[in-house]
């Protein structure tokens, strides 16, 4: 039994890992381009906002992601269809950085939208299904916030390696980051030989008549996450996506942009592991509500950009509650979602929702060119935290459901 004990305890915290680290490469790549967005500008004789569009694309092709990853993890499991995913991220990761022209930009930002679509959803139902339930809410922060390692990694390869790339391939530099980005592809050789398929996958086998069953008997719970992961969305990607940006406005150096960025995402590793931790105390309703309304709180300091420490506490506070609510999601969706169509029903939810607010990061710039970027991006998060908060509390809760159809033992 001790034996037993051990090699699940081994199997789930594989499982937890596989999830965060292709989390983590996933959002390397996105943010790379939200802090070399004027050099990729410059290198295809385009403006900011319109290679803001890439990001706001990528963003809207995730739901297709989550519909194709997402129906092979229910039907075929997880690992193999997480295995693939990664792969083929990694691989368009390595192809952006070879693009000829603006266009062919676009169209391989687009289909790594689709890739970064896919990963979610399939690494958070592994991840989440192979753990205890008593440890879902800390495990969920922990899972998220590879989100924010991902941009702290990027951050650092932009202080790091950038100007070396830059100095030794003037005006082409950018594309060695994006060549970075292909190394995710060795995480599926770890997944192969150390994760183990979920137990609950294998309880809840499914086949497509499922699918219609399972939608139809949870379509308003279902709209309800689309609608939830929204204002989540507009939160995160309000927040991150066009704050490098906005300090360039203030002055700041590259290098200071991403001291910056570093500082901010070490807060959201925090945040989400504290309110993920909170949520397990508390439930998952009351820990986002605390979260976002801090949030809302600490905007001015945020935005201001007094000085260069308050610009520091600000982002750095704000990334801790934003993050710290969205720690929380990865156990809160996946136990609202059906058991059956658990690889596909909280992913496509998500990338709905991503879908809805694709177009925060193109709305900031381009309204951020017209007026500022400070008044831009106050006024729309100001109104993005107060729906949040309204959207969060009249929704349901499901806090510490079971993933199994079988009892579990204290142990599990």
């Amino acid at each position: 039994m001790p034996v037993t004990a051990a090699i699940d305890r081994r199997n789930q915290r594989n499982a937890v890992l596989a999830g965060f680290l292709g989390w983590t490469l996933d959002a390397f790549d996105f943010f790379i381009l939200t802090l070399i967005i004027d050099d990729v500008a410059n290198a295809f004789g385009k403006t900011r906002p319109q290679i803001a569009l890439a990001i706001t694309l990528t963003l809207a092709m995730r739901p297709l992601g989550a519909i194709v990853f997402g129906l092979m993890a229910d039907r075929y499991g997880r690992r193999i269809p997480l295995m693939l995913n990664v792969i083929f991220y990694a691989v368009i990761s390595v192809l952006c950085g070879l693009a000829p022209s603006y266009r062919v930009f676009i169209f391989l930002r687009m289909l790594f939208g689709v890739g970064m679509g896919g990963e979610w959803g399939v690494g958070a139902s592994l991840a989440l299904e192979s753990a205890s339930p008593r440890l879902r809410g800390l495990l969920s922060g922990l899972l998220q916030e590879g989100y924010a390692v991902g941009y702290f990694l990027a951050a650092l390869a932009f202080r790091t390696i950038y100007p070396y790339a830059n100095a030794h391939y003037p005006g082409d530099g950018w594309r060695i980051m994006f060549f970075i980005g292909g190394l995710p592809a060795l995480l599926s050789l770890f997944i192969r030989a150390r994760v183990k398929e979920s137990d609950a996958w294998h309880e809840h086998r499914t086949d497509w008549a499922t699918y219609r069953r399972a939608l139809t008997a949870h379509a308003r719970r279902f709209f309800y996450l689309v609608l939830l992961m929204a204002m989540m969305n507009f939160m995160s990607h309000g927040t991150q996506d066009m704050y490098p940006t906005l300090l360039a406005t203030f002055g700041y150096s590259k290098a200071r942009i991403a001291d910056v960025t570093m500082i901010s995402m070490i807060g959201a590793v925090l945040g989400g592991l504290v309110f993920g931790y909170y949520s397990d105390r508390s439930g998952r309703r009351r820990a986002m509500i605390t979260a976002a309304a801090s949030a809302l709180l600490v905007l001015p300091f945020w935005i201001a950009g007094f000085s260069p420490l308050v610009t520091v506490a600000g982002v750095f506070l704000m990334q801790f509650f934003v993050q710290g609510a969205w720690g929380v999601i990865p156990a809160h969706i996946n136990e609202l979602s059906p058991g059956a169509i658990r690889g596909f029903f909280p992913g496509f939810a998500y990338q709905l929702g991503v879908l809805c607010a694709s177009s925060i990061p193109y709305v900031e710039s381009a309204l951020g060119e017209v007026f500022t970027y400070r008044q831009s991006m106050g006024l729309l998060m100001t109104v993005v935290f107060l729906a949040g908060i309204v959207v969060i509390a009249l929704g349901p809760e499901a806090h510490g459901t079971s993933f199994r159809k079988q009892p579990l033992t204290a142990d599990s």
